[in-house]
């Protein structure tokens, strides 16, 4: 949505850094004098171990694990240890329910809890989680979108809190703080409560951190890297906070968290009052992408937290070197602490398995497919770009998800949509019509850019590049019907049938490795999706998902 699209260029960020060409020789063929390199060879593909459904997983079983930790389009990740617990969610944007809350006791091995914000109020960017006596607080960024009901300003502070991280959670109380995004909460030696924000600012907050307690003020300023580095927007962003001894330690996300594989990172400063002077780490960035040849891309946006063992861990985002469609995945690198208190990422290079934390795994991730036995609204489900209210669209009983229609086509009727992080998957669901409507099954990045298959009881309009296609697939016309995407890493293949048996392929296959953020300026992910559009409803039944 717009709100998303404009955040940095509207001035929530710093100004855009001019950075110089990559500066590779021309070469090939029409250069005169110039010799081609030779090819290089392709870097070996990591092997994961699979979970339900065939999902790829992280754990390999031996006391180590292979990234990503959570495959799949969760940014921004804020990690909470609560004793031998962890506790973790992400950006969830314009889905409702959102706030996915995961629980962890190794670090690598993640178990959905449930979802702490029924109804947003915007767009919801980057959060932090802290627990601050017996209560557990979640800072939230809500941004103004054409979907939400009215906000002060453009980007917008609130909190939510809870006697546990499984709820039940308030609702959102305004801190009255706009033009601000990515709160970080800390605790000064002086026993106050404090948030920090992008750009260096810091607001002071009342003793049950429900309220601020003095102005924003500009409190410090991120380490720049050189100007000719290769990166999308100087955007100092993500403050996370830890104590640790004597310091207090301040990490920041700059460079841009989408554009090219070397720009965003992770940086960090130290103080060891919670007022300052802070202290730039000598090595930094601790975390940056090399090259296009690294296997995860734009990584940043970290949070360290310490292990059972007293290891230390980052854990951050990052985008896979050819899947950018799977969006930003939670990665997990292992920190070391030097003899001058400043810490070293000692991961290496990430397509390799690391020794993984000790802890209790608790069963990882969860099934994708739906026979609609019981609602899975905020946990496997979500709506996308809907208004508080909307929930009401969605009911599941006997088998069946019934879902009112909005709208007249799959870019403003709110589609119902599930993230994946798998390379190739399948995906499979029976679609029946009630009324005049136009309902199927969909790969949806956003309101601008997806492709499936709809059907309104006359014919299939076949969707690609987020629009209907010219190609008129010759499918029967009839208002029962079962519909499959495949989509093989990166290729993506329809198939429909009347009985779920014989199975027909849609004449036009599709390429989807340009449906990301690059192509189309908005940090989301492409991921199956239902849809209802008109003024009737859509019956959906037995949605299958499957790993290949």
């Amino acid at each position: 949505m717009e709100s998303r699209r404009n955040a940095i260029k509207l001035g929530l960020t710093a100004p855009l850094a001019v950075s110089a060409s990559i500066g590779r020789a021309a070469s090939g063929p029409g250069v005169p004098g110039v010799q081609a390199p030779a090819a290089t060879p392709a870097p070996a593909e990591p092997a994961w171990p699979r979970g339900i459904e065939g999902q790829r997983k992280a754990d390999l079983g031996d006391g180590r694990y292979l990234n990503p930790v959570l495959a799949g389009d969760y940014a921004d990740p804020s990690v909470l240890k609560d004793g031998d617990d962890y506790y973790m969610t992400h950006s969830s944007f314009d889905s409702a329910p959102g706030l996915l809350i995961w629980h962890s006791r190794d670090l690598v091995n993640w178990r959905p809890i449930g979802s702490a914000l029924p109804r947003p109020l915007g767009t919801v960017f980057a959060v932090d989680i802290a627990k601050h006596g017996d209560r557990y607080f979640i800072y939230i960024p809500f941004m103004r979108a054409p979907w939400s009901p009215p906000l002060a300003s453009f980007a917008n502070i609130y909190v939510i809190h809870a006697p546990s991280m499984a709820g039940p959670w308030s609702a959102p109380i305004d801190l009255k703080i706009g033009g601000l995004i990515d709160p970080g909460h800390v605790v000064g030696e002086d026993g106050h409560r404090y948030l920090f924000f992008n750009d260096g600012k810091r607001v002071r907050l009342t003793p049950d951190g429900l309220a601020t307690a003095g102005p924003v003020e500009t409190v410090y300023e991120a380490w720049r890297y050189p100007d000719d580095w290769i990166t999308e927007a100087w955007s100092p962003e993500g403050p996370k906070l830890f104590r640790r001894g004597d310091y207090f330690y301040l990490v920041n996300a700059v460079g841009g968290t989408s554009g090219p594989a070397t720009g965003h990172m992770v940086v960090a400063a130290r103080s060891r009052s919670i007022h300052g002077p802070w202290q730039t780490c000598p090595h930094n960035p601790i975390v940056r992408a090399r090259s296009d040849q690294d296997l995860w891309w734009s990584r940043g946006h970290a949070t360290c937290v310490e292990g059972a063992d007293g290891r230390w861990f980052m854990v951050y985002h990052g985008y896979e070197r050819g899947y950018h469609s799977l969006g930003r995945q939670t990665l997990l690198e292992p920190i070391e602490w030097d003899d001058d208190g400043w810490f070293r990422a000692t991961g290496g290079d990430l397509s390799q398995p690391l020794a993984k934390p000790p802890g209790t795994p608790v069963p990882h991730g969860m099934p994708h497919s739906d026979p609609f036995r019981q609602e899975a609204l905020g946990r496997l489900w979500t709506l996308y770009a809907s208004a508080p209210q909307d929930a009401s669209r969605v009911t599941v009983a006997d088998g069946i998800l019934s879902l009112t229609a909005k709208g007249d086509s799959p870019a403003n009727c709110s589609p119902l949509t599930q993230l994946v992080g798998d390379r190739a998957y399948e995906v499979q669901v029976e679609v029946e019509l009630v009324g005049a409507t136009q309902g199927g099954l969909l790969l949806f990045f956003d309101d601008r850019l997806f492709l499936g298959m709809g059907i309104d009881g006359q014919r299939m309009i076949t969707y690609r590049g987020g629009k209907a296609a010219y190609w008129q697939e010759p499918a029967p016309a009839t208002r029962r019907l079962f519909l499959r995407i495949t989509n093989d890493r990166q290729i993506v293949t329809f198939h429909y049938s009347t009985d779920g048996q014989a199975w027909t392929r849609h004449a036009v296959r599709a390429y989807v490795a340009g449906y990301n953020a690059n192509t189309i300026d908005d940090l989301l992910s492409l991921r199956p999706a239902l849809f209802a559009a008109g003024s009737g409803k859509v019956l959906f039944r037995d949605f299958r998902y499957r790993a290949l």
